[in-house]
């Protein structure tokens, strides 16, 4: 019964160890206790500046290398970098010469043609080698086919869009830039940036939202052309479509719906900014109501729409012709 003091146990006895603790309690003192400084940045573990850190005391340089185990990174990823998976998309992207840091293969892989190519490719390439527990491989994957293989590619450099501006303005040639307006699929950002590098463009600019990036599937698309042309990303895409309008650019919008022909695109001696839509959205309306005109491609038959980037590629290919004509 609560509050017979004649009960057995209901007085403790004297010189017990269990006592009542100033403060907090007991139990709770210890957690109140202060844990020190924070420590720097680079030595929190999971801190972007310390896996940063890491993998730049860990990269070697210069040659192919084996070890057991990375230091980290098949273990764990970076999120920072991306992973590709498979012989053929790994093979394919060193044939490319996409940029990678490091070329994992997993203990007891089956030797192949393809994985005796990439091994090469990355050797002469200077991207370090490693040989890492399959397991490690599965962890990266994530569910993924790796096949035995995974190649590590950092993130894609992006350019200012001033930058980008600067280095128009150091052209001998009109300046030509394609900026992209609801475009999310990565195969079509390269194929337009190999488009702007085959038909002389100065670069590719991309919203920072919504839009594909420059991923893995996007430089294998590209075939190289990312490392020279570059893209820059538009905080707000209209605002700087504005500001390049003030700049001396003219803006031209390519849609299906659009008022005017590429035939009647007189755009030679002007520096031009070529805004391509998706092909289902087409133009947002903010792009739309900026452009100082909206190009079509005059075509034949039922066909409404062309793939955003092979309508892209006309029409820098037009652009070129005119140009050659000067």
């Amino acid at each position: 019964m609560a509050g017979n003091s004649s009960r057995r146990g209901a007085i403790r006895k004297s010189g017990t160890k269990k006592g009542q603790v100033s403060g907090s309690g007991g139990k709770g003192r210890r957690s109140l206790r202060g844990r020190g400084a924070t420590p720097p940045k680079e030595m929190r573990p999971y801190h972007p500046a310390a896996k940063k850190a890491a993998k730049t005391a860990g990269t070697v340089s210069g040659g192919a290398q084996s070890a057991r185990r990375p230091s980290g990174g098949a273990r764990r990823g970076d999120a920072a970098h991306e992973n590709v998976l498979g012989r053929n998309p790994v093979l394919e992207c060193l044939r490319q010469r996409v940029p990678a840091t490091t070329l994992f293969v997993a203990v007891g892989t089956e030797n192949d043609e393809r994985l005796t190519e990439a091994v090469q490719l990355a050797a002469e390439a200077g991207i370090s080698i490693q040989e890492v527990p399959r397991t490690d491989l599965d962890r990266m994957s994530t569910g993924g086919v790796h096949q035995g293989v995974a190649l590590q590619i950092p993130p894609f450099r992006y350019s200012h869009p001033d930058e980008l501006l600067d280095r128009t303005r150091g052209s001998a040639r009109p300046p030509l830039v394609v900026a992209l307006d609801n475009i999310t699929d990565p195969r079509n950002l390269g194929a337009v940036i190999r488009s702007v590098a085959a038909f002389g463009g100065d670069g590719v600019l991309i919203p920072e939202r919504r839009s594909a990036s420059v991923t893995a599937v996007a430089w294998r698309t590209s075939a190289g052309a990312a490392a020279r042309v570059p893209v820059a990303k538009a905080t707000n895409m209209t605002r700087t479509l504005k500001s390049w309008q003030k700049s001396g650019f003219q803006v031209a919008g390519l849609d299906a719906g659009g008022e005017t022909s590429i035939d009647d695109l007189d755009v030679a001696v002007d520096p031009l900014v070529l805004v391509v839509g998706s092909e289902g959205k087409g133009l947002s309306r903010l792009v739309r109501e900026t452009c100082d005109r909206v190009v079509n491609i005059p075509m034949a038959g039922e066909m409404e729409s062309l793939n955003a980037s092979v309508a892209a590629g006309v029409v820098l290919a037009e652009v070129a012709r005119q140009r050659r004509a000067l």
